[in-house]
């Protein structure tokens, strides 16, 4: 959430953030409500020195009459207390709930608009020019053996699926990929639980609760399913102060990913786009706010060289106002080409690097200290998706499909899956 001390002062870039979000909120009434929180606790203040102040007078000697006042005097300053206790609790709580409303600063070199107007910054490599009629990822899947929808659709519902044979290499093989090119770069690697308290949901900014949530809660368990492992990896360093030294700290977490895909449909959503569990390698960093958006471009940068490495034409995209996240200041996405995907092939998500500055940490409380200071300040948070198997196996098949019906396994990936092809079924 922001600061919300910065609602007065900074109440023309809020409203800004939120009028080219398409967030509407009554930012005056919120910031009359902190008035009242700051008054009640200004009231609460005072009136526990007064009652500290009672509290030494009576250690001394009083005559009867005079102990009969006191005892009233501290009665109706105890009864004050634990009024403006109870006024402060409520007050916070509204507070605190319009708070939750209020979407992150907009970085001022995001283009406005929706999920349309986002700004194409370079393109990486040109789409196959195939000299065969490409098929898209659902038909390669099915003569390869390699994707069971149907068996997934019997046992857990619809967007469930089995992956098998050579696409269980490839899942495996590009979580490793992904982790060698992080750890590389100085990420340190975490399997993280795939669940988390709703509370560490809330504080990264995804909402566990409503229709639209795209949160799965747990029965007869005060947790969810972790839709990223942002969620987990952000959990790690709640309520904790870091020394300015191990900043920037750089992690990676592999896990499960769960999401209800609430509203999702259509054909662009089919197959393993859109589905209900994947796995995906996650980048975490906290850094110091002077040094986020350079993260930022790191985190970027390390995702193209993920996708040149299995050799997949993408583009970056600079997210408009209105597509984006409420923690996000700002946001990339790499969309890759996807033959198989519309009419002709067309471009489709498959990853995201998010700066999401203070707006996840001040909820956490995960603050650092600078030597030589004794004051705390909130560190800076960003996340990059290093690799979403879902949508890579998808692009990978597609880009890579060949004329006799396999697939060309990328360079970069032969090591670790051990083969250079997905041979067709058909090869004798």
């Amino acid at each position: 959430m922001l600061d919300p001390r910065s609602l007065a002062d900074r109440r023309d870039e809020i409203a800004h953030s939120c009028r080219v979000r398409g967030v509407s909120i009554d930012l005056d009434a919120t910031i009359s409500l902190y008035e009242r929180v700051a008054g009640i606790q200004t009231e609460l203040n005072e009136v526990n020195r007064r009652r500290n102040e009672h509290q030494a007078s009576g250690k001394r000697k009083l005559e009867p009459v005079e102990r009969e006042s006191h005892t009233a005097e501290g009665r109706a300053l105890k009864e004050a207390v634990s009024r403006l206790e109870s006024e402060l609790a409520a007050a916070r709580v509204a507070l605190d709930l319009r708070m939750e409303k209020i979407p992150n600063f907009v970085h001022p070199d995001v283009p406005e608009g929706g999920e349309d107007d986002g700004r194409s910054l370079r393109q990486v490599g040109e789409p196959p020019p195939f000299d065969f009629a490409p098929r898209d990822h659902l038909a390669i899947a099915r003569d390869l053996d390699l994707v069971d929808f149907e068996a997934g659709a019997r046992v857990a519902g619809q967007k469930w699926y089995y992956l098998k044979n050579e696409a269980v290499l490839l899942e495996l093989a590009l979580q490793r990929y992904a982790l060698d090119v992080v750890m590389q770069a100085g990420f340190t690697p975490y399997v993280t639980p795939d669940v988390a308290r709703p509370e560490v949901v809330d504080g990264l900014g995804y909402s566990p609760r409503g229709e639209e949530t795209q949160i799965y809660s747990l029965a007869n368990a005060d947790l969810c399913l972790v839709g990223t492992a942002e969620i987990t990896l952000g959990g790690l360093y709640a309520d904790t102060i870091l020394d300015e030294a191990d900043l920037p700290l750089r992690i990676a977490g592999i896990s499960h990913c769960f999401r209800t895909e609430a509203g999702a449909a259509g054909r662009e959503s089919k197959g393993l786009y859109r589905v209900h569990q994947f796995t995906k390698v996650e980048m975490f960093v906290l850094s110091k706010p002077e040094e986020s958006e350079a993260m930022h471009q790191e985190l970027l940068a390390i995702e193209e060289q993920i996708f040149q490495g299995l050799e997949i034409p993408y583009r970056v995209i600079d997210i408009a106002s209105g597509d984006l996240g409420a923690p996000a200041y700002r946001k990339f996405d790499l969309e890759a080409w996807m033959p198989g995907r519309g009419e002709g092939g067309s471009w489709g998500e498959i990853t995201s690097a998010s700066n999401c500055t203070d707006y996840q940490s001040r909820r956490l409380k995960t603050r650092f200290r600078r030597k030589g200071s004794k004051r705390n300040e909130f560190v800076h948070l960003l996340n990059g998706t290093a690799v979403s198997n879902g949508r890579a196996i998808l692009t990978l098949l597609e880009v890579h499909q060949q004329a006799d019906g396999g697939v060309r396994i990328p360079k970069a990936l032969v090591p670790y899956v051990g083969r250079e092809r997905i041979e067709p079924r058909n090869a004798g």
